[in-house]
This record gives C-alpha cells, sequence and structure tokens, in this order.
C-alpha cells in the first residue's frame, strides 16, 4: 500500500465526502479505491474484453406474450446465456436474472434487447471483467 496526497476543488471533495457517506465507505481512500476500480473495469468494457455479468429482468407476467418474447431473445444470443432463473415476487410480478458470459459489447446489445421489450419494469446489467 503506498499513500500519496490528493488536491480537490471543495465542490469536488464535498461529493467525494456525500459518496463515502451514502456508500458507507469506511474513508475516503476507500471510496477512491472504488472510483478508480470501477473506471478501470468500464475502460476494460470498451475495450471489448471477454465479460461476465447478470442481467435483472422485472416485469408482469400478466402482459401477453412477454415471457415468449424474452425466451426468443434469449435464444438468439444462445452461446451468452449460461442460465435463469425466474422467480415470482407477487401474484402479478416475476424477477428474471439471467447469468452471461461473452464478449462486453454483445452482452450490452442482449440486456438492450431485452430492457426494451414492451412490460419490462426495470432491467440492469451487471458486468464484471474476467481476470
Amino acid at each position: 500500500m503506498k499513500r500519496f496526497g490528493v488536491s480537490l476543488e471543495d465542490d469536488l471533495l464535498e461529493k467525494l465526502d456525500g459518496l463515502v457517506a451514502a456508500h458507507a465507505f469506511p474513508n475516503r481512500s476507500q471510496a477512491i479505491r472504488f472510483l478508480i476500480r470501477k473506471y478501470l473495469k468500464e475502460e476494460q468494457w470498451k475495450s471489448n474484453r471477454e465479460v461476465t455479468g447478470c442481467l435483472v429482468l422485472v416485469y408482469d407476467h400478466h402482459k401477453s406474450g412477454l415471457q415468449n418474447k424474452l425466451t426468443s431473445i434469449q435464444h438468439d444470443y444462445h452461446s451468452l446465456v449460461i442460465c435463469s432463473q425466474h422467480v415470482h415476487l407477487d401474484h402479478d410480478n416475476c424477477m428474471e436474472t439471467i447469468t452471461l458470459k461473452g464478449k462486453a459489447t454483445e452482452l450490452q446489445e442482449l440486456a438492450d434487447k431485452l430492457i426494451a421489450v414492451k412490460g419490462i419494469i426495470h432491467g440492469e446489467l451487471v458486468m464484471s471483467v474476467l481476470q
């Protein structure tokens, strides 16, 4: 571990302190480490590295044809889909988690198509670079 000094404008320091509080980081150093790692991972995604990911979809399962459309899209990208899990949240709403592996741009393309399906309430893709 190396120590170094950082100079920040007052408003940027306030935003950093807000991040520390919001994420319950023990100190500013931990927040800075988090931000650097996050930035580096995003840069690797942009270079289209091999990644793994999880796509979370929340939707009303009563929406006509929705589940068939989601399945059809996943079949078009079958080489990226490792597995999926369907959970009944309540009488109307379901959550599907889809575990993925492949090039970052391909995972993002698949996620964008699934999230855009009419009837999706919420969708979010989380990716991590394979070491």
